[in-house]
């Protein structure tokens, strides 16, 4: 499972010219893509992980701070560039596990007391931020 995990100010995510998903405070954006090869125990990990991830000012975590996350499916981060002039998507789980193992991250962090937004998964989301920084970091499990 990889994670990009944003500080940002504020973030949100619109479909279609609504708005799905926003955080208008300090906190994480965090677009997640999930591998064929992940599991629940991973998804259960990097909800720990996001949450905990001390990358928010004076060195705060969501977890500490109580700032929100707004996650976001993100298929194309498992794109392999190495060989050609088109992404390979062989590594990006189907769509059907890659929806539970969201979900999973994303109901981990809430049990967890995490305030959590999301976009829609699938559609064609537009994501609209402003980067705290800019602090941005992969994050990998």
């Amino acid at each position: 499972m990889r994670a990009v995990a944003a500080r940002v100010t504020e973030a949100r995510v619109t479909v279609d010219d609504e708005v799905v998903g926003a955080i208008g405070e300090p906190g994480l954006l965090v677009l997640l893509g999930v591998h064929v090869s992940d599991t629940a125990d991973k998804a259960v990990t990097m909800a720990r992980k996001l949450h905990e991830l001390r990358i928010l000012r004076d060195e705060q975590s969501c977890a500490t701070a109580g700032a929100p996350l707004l996650v976001v499916s993100q298929f194309t981060l498992y794109g392999d560039t190495r060989k050609g002039r088109r992404p390979s998507w062989t590594q990006a789980a189907r769509p059907e596990a890659a929806l539970t193992l969201f979900d999973r991250v994303v109901a981990e962090l809430r049990e967890r007391g995490a305030r959590v937004a999301t976009g829609k998964f699938g559609a064609m989301m537009a994501v609209h931020s402003v980067n705290d920084g800019p602090f941005t970091v992969l994050v990998e499990v």
